[in-house]
């Protein structure tokens, strides 16, 4: 890859990261009740609730920093997919108050994750040696 495409990737790595890092402080600050009654909902341990920390927090910091960023892209699709199956899957066929598919943006953060998986950081990361990076 050349320069421009480096920094390009810079670029969606940082700030498509972050904007998944705010939701992940957000429930880090006011806690993640939602997800709990959600998890039990569907008959699992809701010990298993508090993996949208690694997915939302951890993950996306990792992406930032660009430190085995294909494990954490991994890890960051399959946090948005579990989102998607278990909170938003009524919402695959249906379109939004402004005409956009209501599940657009779960699925964009979801495909950046599996980008992430098949592209790495880049050069412009902390780490590019590891076969997860």
């Amino acid at each position: 890859m050349n320069t421009k495409q480096q920094t390009g990737l810079l670029l969606l790595r940082v700030s498509i990261a972050f904007t998944m890092l705010i939701y992940g402080i957000s429930k880090l600050t006011f806690g993640i009740d939602y997800i709990k009654d959600l998890v039990s909902q569907y008959g699992l341990p809701t010990l298993i609730s508090y993996g949208v920390f690694i997915g939302e927090i951890i993950a996306p910091i990792l992406i930032i920093i660009g430190f085995r960023t294909k494990l954490a892209g991994l890890v960051f699709a399959v946090n948005c997919f579990v989102a998607i199956l278990m909170d938003r899957l009524p919402d695959v066929l249906s379109l939004n108050e402004h005409g956009g598919w209501a599940i657009g943006l779960i699925f964009i953060y979801m495909m950046f994750g599996i980008a992430m998986f098949f592209t790495g950081g880049g050069k412009y990361a902390l780490s590019a040696n590891n076969k997860w990076d």
